[in-house]
């Protein structure tokens, strides 16, 4: 049952992009960029949780961005010589922003994050991550005041169930 509730929300997530791309899926680098981007960062979350039982959530991902740094910070300078109206067309809101993400979403955030991947099961805990998507759209309409189309409520309940399905299966185990 909990990998009927898995593929029930993958399929969900890829049926609702299907109705949103025009009915195909879009070619090109940005694609595939994204494509590479789901697989490793699912590889990254299983590997953080399993580290997670042995280092702690916030020694994972504290090693994470250190190790990452020689890759992240060559692209970032690069980008700025690209595009270097980044700086100049960025405001005081904006830069608070990006520290805000910065610190709290992708520092203390994965913190609790890996520590729950540890407690709960990493194949438990990740389905929690699909309820994102309901969020993501209550606050889309109620923050930037979005329309909502009745797919993405549909979409949206669809991968709650699945989400809680399959926590509920996972915990029987």
């Amino acid at each position: 049952m909990f990998w009927g509730f898995v593929v029930l929300g993958g399929a969900t997530v890829v049926a609702q992009g299907l109705l949103t791309g025009g009915g195909r899926i879009q070619g090109g680098e940005a694609s595939l960029i994204l494509a590479v981007g789901v697989v490793l960062c699912g590889l990254g979350y299983a590997e953080g949780g399993s580290l997670g039982r042995s280092l702690g959530g916030w020694r994972v991902i504290c090693w994470a961005l250190v190790l990452a740094l020689p890759v992240t910070l060559p692209w970032s300078l690069w980008y700025l010589v690209v595009d270097g109206e980044v700086l100049v067309r960025a405001n005081g809101a904006a830069l608070a922003g990006l520290a805000y993400v910065t610190v709290f979403s992708m520092l203390v955030g994965f913190f609790f994050w890996y520590g729950g991947l540890t407690l709960g099961g990493i194949a438990a805990v990740s389905q929690i991550q699909l309820l994102q998507a309901f969020f993501g759209l209550v606050a889309s309409a109620l923050v930037l005041g979005e329309r909502i189309d009745p797919t993405m409520v549909v979409a949206s309940a669809v991968l709650m169930v699945s989400a809680l399905g399959a926590r509920r299966y996972a915990m029987s185990r």
